[in-house]
């Protein structure tokens, strides 16, 4: 037993030592990370909020449905805005600023995102049209809310963006990944995307920071909306790296549409296993066979 002991403390001194080189993932100090357990619970909250007869507890019913809702949102509003404060000081706006001035901006802060939810539930419904409109599986829109991870992951993605463009570190990409990991879809909350999307069988789907998606556009699993390369690491911060995806396209499975440069022009289809690094106008096919890839407009 005293030797196993032995063993145990020469590992723990082997590794506390290794803890002191002086790199990044040395850091032992708090410095501004916002607990993961609870954003999870604010998501899930924010999705009761969002679809109040879908995600629900056991107590709720329609005739304290209001009630319900404004207890939730202070709770949501309470913790969002704690996470919040806590992040704000990796936010060069704020890194010298008082804890009572990042208290305060938290709070703005929240204000504003919550300000954002009605628009965020017109945007929704229009893509729980668009599902239902285009996928005859699909038994009612019902079904769509409770069962298609492809909506999960717009509606995590719509509320991320909102954090996103009020300039939140961390929380909206915990969001993002969070939705990632259950749904297989990875949105980046900085992609900007229109209204009446749809996001058939999902599964494997990568939409970069800087996609900019219109309206009506229907993406099939294994799609990669992605930069064309990023060797050049931190300097292309800021820079438009990822497609323009115009109205009314759709993008059959696996294929690859890549570059900040690269439009697809509106009404076009991008069919399966594509991997497109140029411009196509609009009520273009593009489509690849065996031997070559075909493009028609």
């Amino acid at each position: 037993m005293n030797e196993k002991r032995c063993n145990v403390d020469e590992i723990v001194d082997a590794i506390f030592n290794d803890y002191e080189q002086g790199r990044e993932i040395d850091r032992m100090d708090f410095f501004g990370q916002p607990d993961q357990d609870i954003v999870n619970d604010i998501l899930q909250k924010l999705l009761q909020i969002l679809y109040p007869g879908y995600y629900r507890d056991a107590n709720y019913t329609p005739t304290k449905a209001k009630h319900m809702l404004a207890a939730m949102i202070e709770d949501v509003i309470c913790d969002l805005s704690r996470q919040i404060e806590i992040v704000l000081v990796n936010d060069p706006r704020y890194m010298d600023a008082s804890k009572d001035d990042r208290r305060k901006a938290a709070e703005d802060i929240c204000t504003e995102f919550f300000k954002q939810i009605p628009k965020v539930r017109e945007y929704l419904d229009t893509d729980i049209d668009a599902t239902f409109d285009g996928d005859p599986a699909a038994f009612d829109k019902v079904e769509i809310v409770l069962a298609y991870p492809g909506l999960y992951a717009t509606t995590v993605h719509r509320l991320a963006h909102e954090l996103e463009k009020l300039k939140v570190p961390y929380i909206p990409r915990l969001m993002s990944e969070h939705a990632h990991s259950v749904t297989g879809v990875d949105i980046h909350p900085g992609a900007n995307i229109d209204k009446y999307f749809f996001i058939d069988h999902a599964t494997g789907i990568v939409i970069g920071e800087t996609s900019d998606i219109g309206k009506h556009v229907k993406v099939y699993q294994g799609v990669t909306i992605g930069a064309l390369s990023t060797k050049d690491g931190q300097s292309l911060k800021g820079s438009k790296r990822h497609p323009t995806i115009e109205d009314n396209v759709t993008l059959y499975a696996g294929a690859a549409i890549l570059g900040g440069d690269t439009v697809i022009g509106h009404d076009s289809v991008i069919g399966g296993s594509a991997f497109v690094t140029k411009s196509v106008p609009p009520y273009s096919q593009v489509l690849v066979n065996i031997k070559s890839t075909v493009v028609a407009p």
